[in-house]
């Protein structure tokens, strides 16, 4: 780790996608963001009354406001919610997960199936290390689908007008205009 990296605080490492451990010296701040965002996930799911109130919810724990074009169906799953980045006309449907602390960005006219997992987070194999936060952000491009209950991995992007089918483990990068499937996700069309 370079001296840059030592002296940055901890949300400016997690940003810059490093390693967060435990024993860190700022655990406890990133520990108070996510007690902040388990909170209001609970409050939001118990008492939106409607989709605005939903936006409304969402934009507070996010820490920017969410376009009224976009949807989202409680309840909404996130642990950190400070690295989720909407975009606009955006479909979230029902107990959707997103781990964000790796950052997750989701591009214009994307939709989303229910109990769909955007995880950006891993741990080390190794089992002395394996509290330690790996990050990786995902990207998913404008126009593409993610089917009811797929999940995907830290470090993908899913390409433009990409589709996902319903319960496919995403490991890599889909390209724009592609349908995978499966565990792990493979090719198994292309989009004319």
């Amino acid at each position: 780790m370079n001296n840059q990296l030592i002296e940055a605080d901890i949300f400016e490492r997690i940003q810059a996608g490093k390693p967060i451990r435990k024993d860190d010296p700022e655990y406890g701040k990133f520990g108070e963001v996510v007690s902040r965002t388990i909170r209001l996930c609970v409050q939001m799911n118990a008492e939106a009354n409607g989709l605005d109130d939903v936006r409304k919810w969402l934009g507070e724990i996010i820490g920017t406001e969410i376009d009224d074009s976009t949807t989202i169906f409680p309840p909404f799953y996130t642990n950190f919610g400070q690295s989720i980045r909407l975009g606009k006309n955006i479909f979230i449907n029902h107990a959707c997960s997103f781990l964000d602390i790796g950052g997750i960005t989701i591009e214009d006219d994307v939709q989303i199936g229910p109990r769909v997992n955007l995880t950006s987070e891993n741990h080390p194999l190794n089992p002395a290390d394996r509290k330690t936060l790996l990050l990786g952000s995902i990207l998913i491009k404008r126009n593409a689908w993610i089917g009811a209950g797929a999940t995907i991995l830290p470090g993908v992007t899913i390409g433009e007008n990409a589709v996902v089918a319903a319960g496919a483990v995403v490991s890599r990068d889909v390209a724009p205009n592609t349908v995978v499937a499966g565990i792990p996700a493979k090719v198994v069309k292309q989009i004319q």
